[in-house]
C-alpha cells in the first residue's frame, strides 16, 4: 500500500493529513459541548456557536483546496502584495468605523454581519513574506547587517501593531516566528542573538510597565490568592482539569462551562476538553499538534536537502507558528504561563482563526506534495547517473 494520498494529482502526507482532519473534527465537537450553555442563554440557539464555527471550517477548507491547488511558486512572486496585505489589515482596525473595540482592545474589522480578526491572516502572510525575502537575498542576509536589518524592521512595525491594538500574544508570537524563520534562512547567529534580546526585552518592559499585564504575569503564579477576581479565570481552569482526571467526566458533562469558567469555547476550552475528555483526551489532542509541528519542522529540512528553500522555509514558519501558539494556550490552561488571550489552533472557537489555519495546513500539505516530488527527481538523476 502506498505511504502517500494523492488528491486531484497532489501527493498528501497521510499521518499530516489524518492529524488535520482530526484535529478539526474534535475542535467542532468541543466548542459546540462548550458553548452550548452560553449560545443557549444568551442567543436563544443552543448550537449558535457551532454552526458558525461548522460554517468557518467549511470556508477554510474551500480556501485551502484552492491553496492546495496553487504552487507555491505564486506566493513566492507575490511577496509585495503579501506584504501590504500584513500591514494594511493590522492598520485598518485603527480607521473610524471599520476597527471594533471589545473589552478595550481594538483586534476586528467591523464589515456588519462579518467581523475578521487581521492578526491571524497578517501573521500568515509575513511567514510568506520572509519566506521568500530570506530566499530572494541568501547572500545578504549571511553576510551583512542591512541585510537582517530589513525584513527585522517589517517585523517590529507588524509588531508594534499587534501592541498598538493591544494584542500582546499575537506579538509575540509573530515576533518568535519570525525570528525562527530569520535564523534558519542563514541568519548569523549574533545578528539574530541581537535581535532576540532586543524583543525579550522590549516584549518584558512593556509587559511589566502596564499594570493589567503586571497583574496577569504575577496573578497566575498563585491564583489562589485572589480567586474571585485576578484569579478567577485560572482557578476555574484548573479545577475543570481537576476534575477531568485520567478518563473524563463525560463528552457534553462539564460543570465548569456552566458559567463557572469565562471564556470556555474560545481561550479556555482545551480545560473543558480536560474535564469532559480526561488526560486521556487532552493528551490525543497534544499528540496531534505534535505531528503536525514533527512534519512541518521536517519538511523544512526536506525543503532545504531538495533544492526548495522557499516550501522548507514556509512549512518551517507554519510549524512553528502553531506549535508556539498551541504551547502557550495549554499552558495558560494549565497555569503555567499567564493568560494571553490567545485561541488553540482548529480546537477553540475563532472563525477568522479556524480559516486562516486550514488555509495554512493547506501550504503545508502543498509543500509536502512539491518537496516529495523535487525528492523522486533527485533520486531519479542519481539512479541515472549510476547506471551510467
Amino acid at each position: 500500500m502506498s505511504a502517500e494520498l494523492e488528491l486531484r494529482g497532489i501527493q498528501l502526507d497521510p499521518a499530516l493529513t489524518a492529524a488535520v482532519i482530526a484535529l478539526a473534527s474534535f475542535g467542532a465537537v468541543m466548542v459546540g459541548s462548550a458553548s452550548i450553555s452560553l449560545a443557549d442563554r444568551d442567543m436563544g440557539e443552543p448550537l449558535f456557536f457551532l454552526y458558525r464555527h461548522v460554517g468557518a471550517i467549511a470556508l477554510g477548507g474551500a480556501a485551502g483546496m484552492v491553496v492546495l491547488l496553487t504552487p507555491m511558486r505564486v506566493w513566492f512572486h507575490l511577496h509585495a502584495v503579501l506584504l501590504l496585505a500584513a500591514l494594511g489589515s493590522l492598520a485598518a482596525v485603527f480607521i473610524p468605523g471599520l476597527g471594533s473595540t471589545v473589552n478595550g482592545s481594538t483586534r476586528w474589522l467591523d464589515f456588519g454581519a462579518l467581523t475578521l480578526q487581521p492578526s491571524e491572516l497578517a501573521r500568515l502572510c509575513l511567514t510568506l513574506y520572509l519566506a521568500s525575502y530570506v530566499v530572494r537575498h541568501q547572500p545578504e542576509m549571511g553576510k551583512s547587517l542591512r541585510g537582517f536589518l530589513k525584513p527585522a524592521l517589517v517585523v517590529v512595525a507588524a509588531a508594534a501593531l499587534l501592541l498598538a491594538e493591544p494584542d500582546f500574544g499575537a506579538a509575540v508570537v509573530l515576533t518568535a516566528t519570525s525570528l525562527a524563520i530569520l535564523f534558519v534562512g542563514g541568519a548569523r547567529l549574533r545578528y539574530f542573538l541581537l535581535a532576540f534580546a532586543l524583543a525579550s526585552a522590549t516584549l518584558a518592559s512593556l509587559a511589566l510597565s502596564s499594570g493589567y499585564r503586571l497583574q496577569r504575569l504575577t496573578g497566575f503564579m498563585d491564583p489562589w490568592a485572589d480567586p474571585y477576581a485576578s484569579g478567577f479565570q485560572l482557578t476555574q481552569s484548573l479545577i475543570a482539569i481537576g476534575r477531568g482526571e485520567w478518563l473524563g467526566v463525560g463528552l457534553g458533562d462539564s460543570v465548569q462551562k456552566l458559567f463557572y469558567l469565562p471564556e470556555a469555547h474560545t481561550d479556555f476550552v482545551f480545560a473543558v476538553l480536560a474535564e469532559e475528555l480526561g488526560v486521556v483526551g487532552a493528551s490525543f489532542i497534544i499528540v496531534l499538534f505534535g505531528i503536525v509541528v514533527a512534519k512541518a519542522i521536517g519538511l523544512g529540512l526536506r525543503g532545504a536537502a531538495a533544492g526548495l528553500p522557499f516550501q522548507g522555509l514556509v512549512s518551517t514558519g507554519i510549524g512553528f507558528s502553531l506549535g508556539v501558539q498551541a504551547f502557550i494556550n495549554i499552558g495558560v490552561n494549565m497555569g503555567l504561563l499567564p493568560t494571553k488571550g490567545l485561541t488553540l489552533p482548529l480546537i477553540s472557537y475563532g472563525r477568522s482563526s479556524a480559516v486562516v489555519t486550514l488555509v495554512a495546513l493547506a501550504l503545508l500539505l502543498r509543500a509536502h506534495h512539491e518537496i516529495t516530488g523535487a525528492e523522486r527527481r533527485l533520486a531519479a538523476r542519481r539512479a541515472g547517473r549510476s547506471a551510467a
